[in-house]
């Protein structure tokens, strides 16, 4: 029989999605971005593993996507309350990168660690930026994911773990 090539994406992402469109919604943001998705995937336990074994301090991670959101996004005017949420073109695109990796990799769930990786792709999002900015890579975080390696206590991740992660890329 053919393999199911429909992903789906998973309960619990469902949830951060719906979590991420609820929050925007209340601070009557005009549009849904990923820093609102990435902010909202923080809280899964699955997300915050992996950006732990990343080096990433969580709260000061969590501060600045708010911060920045609160700065950056527009706001629905009140005469205006109910134009719903609009997602972003980038929030949009890491969404259907997440679908693309999981289809691509012969899987049917989307998770969070998927959108995780996808969100990378944003490379001119202010999320890439802020993880990078707390010393978060797609290779640690593809490394800890694929392998369940964690960056080494000096930030990096060993040169046979890169060597052995290039080769993989390059297949």
């Amino acid at each position: 029989p053919e393999p199911e090539t429909d992903a789906v994406l998973s309960n619990e992402l469902e949830n951060w999605l719906n979590q991420a469109f609820a929050q925007a919604r209340e601070a009557h943001h005009e549009y849904l971005t990923v820093e609102h998705l990435l902010l909202a995937i923080l809280d899964a336990p699955r997300v915050r593993d992996i950006l732990r074994a990343c080096g990433a301090e969580l709260a000061r991670l969590e501060e600045d996507l708010r911060k920045h959101i609160d700065e950056a996004t527009p706001r629905i005017a009140t005469t205006e309350e109910d134009r719903e949420v609009q997602p972003t073109l980038g929030f949009q695109r890491v969404l259907q990168r997440a679908v693309f990796q999981v289809q691509s990799g012969g899987r049917r769930d989307v998770g969070v660690s998927d959108v995780l990786v996808a969100i990378f792709s944003e490379k001119q999002s202010h999320a890439v930026f802020l993880l990078q900015k707390h010393g978060v890579t797609r290779l640690d975080v593809t490394n800890f994911i694929s392998h369940g390696l964690p960056k080494d206590v000096d930030g990096t991740v060993s040169k046979e773990e890169q060597a052995a992660e290039g080769e993989k890329e390059g297949e």
